[in-house]
């Protein structure tokens, strides 16, 4: 790593659209905490409202909201690079797609931002990257991808350049999600499930690319098989009036608990004997990763990057999206077999531990975040386009070549 400069904290802005208790949402709140403050000092920039995990770090560090007025608010490019100035940024990263990579990014150019970084979590509908974005490539100084094929789908489809796309792999933070008894028996007994009940769970916003008609289907066929299993599923979102009706019309509403959102999901993970994820596309959902993390065996669609965390016949079991007679052999298989699931949920948790902690999330954005502004501070800009090329690997933030 180049040497620092000078003994201040660089300042880095968060921007996203709001920080309501979702998956991304709650990575970036855990990401924040870690960073050590003699080098990082974060703040948070939300387009709209704060939201819920916005109002819990207003005491920690600084959290700006209501930056964007309507959809095609275009002063909000002023807006924030006053903020920017303001606030002496020295890094702005978008977090996600959309508005906010695009106003982001061009606020941040119009502000002299030394660092602009676009971090994505997703891979296709409905976070896909548009054209307007795309035409801001020349000005961003990296794509954060979150796995490894992750960074080569940014690569392959989003045409980003491959010097400029770096792995940082999600991290969960693995001394607070662990398998705890005592909080599976006080969850059971709150819910009402029977302690001796097989239960399998979904932690995802209730939005139609996690298709939990999915769930609720394979729930059906394996309620069939096993009568007294639960289902238990945890979010909030537009879908959830929708969701409830089909889970009474398919005749298991009395089976099925929708919790809403959670504050507790190691305990709510702790309850469950099987996790599973029935999403049509994702990136590297943490929610798998903190299932693993709490040694809960996990069956998934075989999308995205999901493979990269659940290892087929070690820590969980793949299916190809959609195929509920495949997921509904997979759980039956999984909740007949106490000791398969023992073994998987072991194997899981040694598997996070040792490849998507927290602390080497939180050390792979250090370490690119100071190695670009370091490099760029001891380099003259291009005549160019005012960047520098970055080509040399990161430890935990490493070029895709």
């Amino acid at each position: 790593m180049l040497k620092k400069l000078d003994p201040q904290p660089l300042r880095v802005m968060f921007l996203l659209t709001s920080m309501p208790i979702g998956g991304a949402e709650t990575l970036l709140v855990n990401l924040v905490r870690r960073f050590d403050r003699q080098r990082i000092e974060p703040l948070i920039g939300c387009l709209k409202q704060k939201g819920t995990l916005g109002e819990q770090l207003e005491s920690e560090l600084p959290v700006f909201e209501k930056l964007l007025s309507h959809k095609y608010d275009v002063s909000v490019t002023g807006r924030l690079a006053n903020l920017f100035r303001d606030q002496q940024v020295d890094a702005v990263i978008t977090v996600g797609a959309g508005d906010k990579m695009f106003w982001g990014r061009l606020a941040a150019r119009r502000a002299r931002v030394p660092v602009v970084l676009a971090a994505l979590h997703s891979t296709g509908w409905p976070d896909g990257v548009g054209r307007l974005n795309r035409m801001l490539t020349g000005i961003t100084d990296g794509f954060i991808a979150v796995a490894r094929q992750h960074a080569e789908y940014q690569v392959r489809q989003e045409k980003f350049p491959q010097h400029k796309v770096f792995l940082i792999p999600n991290g969960v933070d693995t001394d607070r999600f662990v398998f705890d008894e005592s909080s599976r028996q006080r969850w059971r007994a709150e819910t009402g499930i029977s302690a001796k009940a097989p239960v399998v769970g979904i932690v995802a916003a209730l939005r139609p690319e996690k298709n939990h008609d999915l769930f609720l289907d394979v729930a059906k066929r394996v309620s069939l098989s096993i009568p007294d299993t639960r289902f238990v599923i945890v979010g909030d979102g537009p879908e959830g009036e929708r969701l409830r009706r089909l889970a009474r019309d398919s005749g298991i509403g009395d089976q099925v608990y929708f919790l809403g959102s959670s504050q507790d999901v190691p305990g709510v993970l702790s309850m469950l004997d099987l996790f599973a994820l029935t999403s049509h596309n994702e990136a590297s959902p943490v929610s798998i990763m903190e299932s693993l993390s709490c040694q809960r065996p996990v069956v998934a669609t075989d999308v995205g990057s999901i493979n990269e965390s659940v290892l087929e016949g070690k820590t969980g079991f793949l299916v190809p999206a959609g195929d509920a007679s495949r997921m509904a052999r997979r759980w039956l298989e999984l909740l007949g077999d106490r000791k398969l699931r023992q073994q998987f949920g072991q194997q899981g948790r040694q598997h996070i531990i040792e490849n998507s902690s927290i602390t080497r999330m939180t050390e792979g954005y250090t370490t690119l975040i100071e190695d670009l502004f370091y490099q760029k501070r001891q380099q003259p800009a291009s005549a160019g386009n005012g960047l520098v090329s970055w080509n040399h690997a990161l430890p935990h933030g490493n070029p895709v070549h």
